[in-house]
């Protein structure tokens, strides 16, 4: 008997940032900044019962190789999204729903539209309003969804970091966020969310680590130690302040701002960002730009190392702000 329970190979709940309704569709935006239609928003949209797409979803991974999942994964493969399900699990008001992104609700309602007999006259008028805007413009313009807030969001939780770490590591010793925060500076003018969920140098540390390890800086440079290092009272991590990180000998400082340029971001950092991207904490597009950014990034990286200056005055740093 063939199995229906999908593949367990997903996926992560993901908040919802903003729900509305409107005409009677349900759409939102994920606390990534990803739009999306529920399940109820999308098979109205596409003028089809919710229990018939609930099924399709549910069952997709025996559904795509049949002529309808054939055809939608054709157009998903189109829009370069490949994925084993249709929906990201996500949580709105501590209840689970079914968010299904652009790529997703573009490829059912082209189905529905002109390839489905009969074909759907609901999912035709979508399918044309939607051609003549964008559906991350519809969905923000419909929820009242700000990226522009979002940014300045980001901008907080770096500056509220940056002011609680700054002096944290001992004389004589650096940290690693410090260190590499011109990067995390070029991920937020590239669009990506950073919050208390998307904390790349816990990537960078993690690796250096190892490296430094590996390598037996230690007899080279000294001992590294342990010091205090405390998240925003707003971070969920803060409950377990203070965190405990390494401090490394200002000693070896040159030796990770080389690693840093040219093994992290050279080559752990874009594998990072398709990791961050696969669970949806950053959207497509935004990989794409900061992958396209990589030689401007490494060029920043390279600036940082090359004059020891006042990080704030750096980044034009002011907690004021």
């Amino acid at each position: 008997m063939t199995s229906l329970v999908p593949p367990q190979d997903q996926m992560e709940m993901f908040n919802v940032d903003t729900r509305v309704e409107i005409d009677g569709i349900e759409m939102g935006v994920l606390e990534n900044g990803v739009p999306f239609l529920t399940e109820s928003g999308l098979a109205r949209m596409c003028g089809v019962n919710r229990k018939a797409l609930n099924n399709l979803s549910t069952n997709w991974h025996l559904e795509r190789s049949k002529k309808r999942g054939i055809e939608i994964e054709k157009m998903l493969d189109e829009a370069k999204h490949f994925t084993n399900s249709l929906f990201l699990k996500s949580k709105l008001n501590g209840s689970e729903i079914r968010a299904y992104p652009e790529p997703v609700c573009m490829a059912l309602l082209e189905y529905y539209a002109f390839i489905a007999s009969p074909a759907r006259e609901q999912a035709i008028s979508a399918f044309r309003s939607l051609a003549r805007t964008s559906f991350r413009s519809f969905i923000y313009g419909a929820t009242g969804y700000s990226p522009e807030k979002k940014l300045l969001d980001s901008w907080r939780h770096f500056h509220d970091r940056i002011d609680l770490t700054f002096d944290a590591a001992p004389v004589g010793f650096f940290g690693v966020f410090k260190e590499m925060s011109g990067m995390i500076v070029s991920l937020i003018r590239s669009g990506v969310i950073i919050n208390d969920k998307v904390i790349p140098d816990i990537s960078v540390g993690i690796t250096w680590s190892n490296y430094w390890t590996k390598n037996n800086l230690e007899a080279e440079y000294g001992e590294r130690i342990k010091y205090q290092h405390n998240y925003p009272d707003y971070y969920p991590q803060s409950q377990s302040n203070p965190q405990a990180p390494w401090a490394y000998p200002e000693e070896s400082l040159g030796e990770f701002r080389k690693w840093f340029r040219k093994e992290y971001i050279a080559t752990k950092f874009p594998a990072y960002i398709l990791g961050q991207m696969g669970k949806k904490k950053i959207t497509n597009e935004s990989a794409t730009k900061i992958l396209n950014a990589l030689p401007s990034i490494e060029k920043k990286s390279k600036q940082l190392s090359s004059h020891n200056q006042n990080l704030k005055t750096a980044l034009n740093y002011n907690p004021k702000d």
